[in-house]
């Protein structure tokens, strides 16, 4: 279930807010610019290429890309069978920003991106069928727990593709991982 958990960056170690609700998650979110929408399901193999992806949600892609001037999109993946999880999960577990928006929807699986705003972090548990769009500029960072399953389509608007410039802040690794958000084991 898509989850929104806010955290006091003073007291990391409880919520002092969650909420279930996909629409009360999107008002919490649009209040601080982040994008959370909901797509409805398609069907796909669990072997689907990326271009049968994109095909299955070629509208919604086309919409984001007129609406916000993104000029690529792909697919990323990853299962719990990668040798290198553990290496791409610890790429993106610190406060990071970009200069531009970082769009991802959820094809399939979840993960947790954490949205830093003054003293509060924002911690959104994204699911199946979850869009999310990071402001440029905006605090955050993203955990996959440690036996990653998604397959998300990202979109961009530098070619280049993830670009980060880390805060050098240690609030991420004062607040709940995945682990213990997600309710999963490590």
């Amino acid at each position: 279930m898509t989850t929104l958990s806010i955290f006091h960056q003073s007291q990391p170690d409880e919520a002092h807010t969650v909420m279930t609700d996909p629409g009360a998650i999107g008002d919490a979110l649009a209040r601080h610019g982040v994008r959370f929408e909901q797509w409805p399901t398609r069907d796909l193999p669990a072997d689907a290429s990326q271009e049968q992806i994109l095909e299955a949600y070629s509208e919604e892609v086309a919409r984001l890309k007129q609406e916000c001037g993104f000029q690529t999109a792909d697919v990323v993946s990853l299962n719990p069978d990668n040798p290198q999880k553990e290496a791409f999960r610890q790429k993106f577990l610190d406060e990071h920003t970009h200069s531009e928006d970082e769009v991802r929807f959820f094809v399939r699986g979840q993960g947790l991106f954490y949205l830093h705003f003054g003293d509060q972090v924002y911690a959104l548990l994204c699911q199946q069928n979850d869009l999310i769009s990071v402001p440029d500029g905006i605090r955050h960072w993203f955990d996959m727990g440690p036996e990653p399953q998604f397959t998300c389509i990202r979109l961009f608007t530098n070619p280049e593709g993830w670009v980060a410039s880390f805060t050098g802040e240690d609030i991420a690794s004062r607040l709940p991982r995945y682990e213990g958000l997600a309710g999963v084991a490590g």
